[in-house]
């Protein structure tokens, strides 16, 4: 089915001033059982992420790099994952799912900027880490605050720039019909083809973004653990690799399943059955990992888990 209303009228011409979006299911049972599924994992990531950055702010012990970048990780996610959850969840309960021009232009816009910065995050925990294993001495000094505050603007002001390119690019073509987007929320994949007018410029855009920030930053991860792997072979004692190696664990989990998910969608080509299994994909890294990420750093971890004890017990002294 095909929707071209509402438009606008531009000279002798309709441009689309309103996107339908397809959502993941068009069955009204399915999707008010949905409803509290994603508002349960909503909640539990504004919660976890939350709990895990306020419990860094709190415990002098775990005012580190490592744990610097990770309440910044935890910020992202929360972001990234309020710009999708909350009109996801509105639209479960609307028959139209229905968003404006300009509106789907912004999600994507944060989205992407979010997404994009949290690649240059993961590239820059993986560089604290071969730092931490193959200078531990230096270590402190190399990861000075300064460093640390410089590689976060990086990581924010390049997800930024190269968001507002890619937002810019390709909502600035002339989109007059049809206006619906097989998707949850907006996602260029899916809208660019919408348009009306040559896409070559923006797709270059698109291509020159995804080559230098999203691979060379997965090459950079790449580096940095083969820099670790090899400092690691070097350490006499088996004790000493397997502490080493702890400390790189979770950052490679998350790593394995943000670039893993996010290059299933983006890097197959696409077809009308793709087109769901993409639905399935992009839940899991959009709105799964921002929910699981706290708990894979928290899972194994000593450090947190004894920062944790530590508040739990002033409290509970606070109370009596």
């Amino acid at each position: 089915m095909t929707v071209r209303k509402p438009m606008e009228w531009k000279g002798n011409h309709t441009t689309v001033a309103v996107f339908v979006l397809l959502g993941l299911s068009d069955e009204r049972e399915i999707q008010l059982l949905l409803f509290p599924i994603f508002l349960g994992i909503y909640l539990v990531t504004l919660t976890w992420n939350l709990g895990l950055i306020i419990l860094i702010r709190m415990s002098s012990q775990l005012h580190t790099p490592m744990y610097f970048f990770l309440s910044f990780l935890s910020l992202t996610d929360i972001c990234y994952s309020s710009s999708i959850s909350p009109k996801m969840l509105s639209d479960f309960l609307k028959d139209k799912k229905e968003i404006s021009f300009f509106a789907c232009a912004i999600q994507y816009f944060i989205i992407a900027w979010l997404g994009l910065a949290e690649c240059c995050l993961l590239a820059t925990m993986a560089f604290d880490r071969y730092v931490a294993i193959s200078s531990p001495l230096q270590y402190s000094v190399i990861m000075a605050p300064s460093l640390c505050g410089k590689l976060v603007t990086w990581a924010s002001l390049s997800g930024f720039l190269c968001s507002l390119a890619e937002t810019v690019s390709c909502f600035h073509l002339y989109y007059c019909g049809p206006n619906i987007i097989q998707h949850f929320f907006c996602d260029l994949p899916q809208i660019v083809p919408l348009s009306c007018s040559n896409p070559f410029f923006s797709q270059i855009i698109l291509l020159l973004v995804a080559t230098f920030v999203a691979f060379g930053t997965l090459l950079l991860i790449l580096l940095s653990y083969g820099f670790i792997a090899a400092s690691i072979l070097k350490m006499p004692s088996v004790k000493g690799r397997s502490k080493a190696f702890n400390t790189c664990a979770s950052h490679l989990v998350t790593v394995t399943l943000f670039y893993g998910t996010a290059l299933s969608v983006y890097m197959r080509p696409s077809s009308n059955c793709s087109l769901e299994q993409d639905k399935v994909l992009s839940v899991f890294y959009v709105i799964l990992i921002p929910m699981l990420n706290p708990l894979i750093y928290t899972l194994r971890n000593k450090e947190i888990k004894e920062a944790l004890k530590r508040i739990t017990k002033r409290a509970a002294g606070l109370t009596l």
